[in-house]
């Protein structure tokens, strides 16, 4: 039994140093999660020193797999998102690798400028992924709450959403500096949860309140034209109520599908629902500031899952 777990270890130590012991970029440090070859892992990107911790179940021989790129949310890491989503529990699978990037400060970049460092940065992780052999390049998926979420919805806008088979945000809204700029380079799967009665990140548009920066971020409606238009999505859109499963939370949920989609488009909306990952447990502020209602309809990691799925994760 003891052979094994060492000989368990042994293996993750070779797969994390084979895969970023590549091109000067080098391993600091590395942890063993439970049921899961965890890493720490440094790279250098824009001449700073960036962090990730990468999940892999399985032996680096398995080949090519599908890979989801999580990103938090403000004054979070990537540890805590692991932690707080709970999307390693939804997936239940051996076959899929997931990596939490960490912002810089434990804030991502909110302006056109700023956020491309970022962007640059989880460039490199994926490309280190596709290089080692670890990553299918076909099946890269992206997930972001919150600034997080800003920063997957900027990266779609740019020559780098080409990498990403599928988009998922929670609680978020595409920054008002690049709207107008938007152009998708392809169609791209987007699965957006909100919830409309938000206080943080305004459901209607606005300024959001999200620690010390304030975000000019436009609606939720505005955020999944650019989307529809490059997905070739016709008019009106397919609405199904999910169950109430807690008639004393003061949320309603809808699933709002656009119709026509070449890549679907989908809206989970939390009528009354704040600013809070569905399904999962949450403090009533965030840094001092009130969160709104928390809605128990669904679990937002679940519905992620299922949507990665069935674009073929």
């Amino acid at each position: 039994m003891i052979v094994a777990r060492r000989q368990r270890s042994v293996r993750a130590v070779r797969l994390l140093i084979g895969l970023f012991f590549m091109g000067g970029l080098a391993v600091a440090a590395f942890t063993q999660a439970a049921e899961a070859a965890a890493g720490h892992v440094t790279i250098e990107s824009g001449g700073q020193r960036r962090t990730a911790v990468l999940v892999e179940r399985e032996r680096l021989k398995l080949g090519r797999r599908p890979v989801i790129v999580v990103l938090h949310g403000g004054s979070g890491s990537g540890a805590r998102v692991r932690r707080n989503l709970g999307l390693e529990e939804a997936i239940r699978s051996h076959n899929v690798a997931l990596l939490y990037p960490d912002a810089i400060g434990g804030h991502w970049g909110d302006t056109k400028e700023t956020a491309q460092r970022d962007i640059d940065f989880i460039r490199m992780l994926v490309d280190q992924l596709v290089a080692s052999g670890t990553a299918d390049r076909r099946k890269i998926f992206l997930v972001g709450s919150s600034t997080g979420g800003m920063l997957a919805l900027r990266i779609a806008c740019e020559r780098a959403g080409e990498a990403y088979a599928g988009i998922a945000t929670i609680i978020a809204n595409l920054p008002s500096d690049i709207s107008d700029s938007c152009q998708l380079p392809k169609p791209i799967p987007l699965m957006v949860i909100n919830g409309t009665a938000n206080p943080i990140v305004p459901y209607a548009g606005g300024t959001t309140k999200v620690g010390d920066s304030k975000i000019d971020v436009i609606s939720t409606d505005a955020t999944l034209a650019p989307f529809a238009k490059a997905d070739g999505c016709a008019e009106g859109r397919t609405t199904t109520a999910l169950p109430d499963k807690d008639p004393k939370d003061g949320t309603r949920s809808y699933v709002d599908k656009l119709n026509g989609c070449k890549a679907p488009v989908e809206l989970i909306r939390v009528e009354g629902g704040g600013h809070t990952i569905p399904g999962r447990f949450t403090a009533g502020t965030t840094r001092g500031q009130p969160v709104g209602a928390h809605t128990n309809d669904f679990d937002a990691a679940h519905m992620i899952w299922d949507f990665f799925r069935r674009l073929g994760a």
